[in-house]
């Protein structure tokens, strides 16, 4: 998939939600069918909340991962 994106251009709405809007360009073609690639104008909008930048889904998941890990360590040891 290939995308031509322009500025992107940050905002910050009334509940302090960072938004971060970029218009791009979106090729798609059909699967399996000859068709000719469509474009199509695009506008993503990603979203961050307050104290997204620090904690997460992501570092919540490491968490969870490490004390499995551990226990599972912990069960073999006895």
């Amino acid at each position: 998939m290939a995308s031509n994106t322009e500025k992107a251009i940050e905002t910050t709405n009334e509940e302090g939600v960072k938004e971060t809007t970029v218009n791009t360009v979106d090729y798609r073609s059909p699967a399996g069918e000859d068709e000719p690639t469509k474009k199509e104008n695009v506008q993503i909008v990603h979203e961050t909340k307050p104290g997204d930048e620090t904690t997460g889904v992501l570092s919540a998941a490491v968490a969870a991962v490490t004390n499995t890990v551990n226990s599972a360590k912990d069960s073999i040891k006895k």
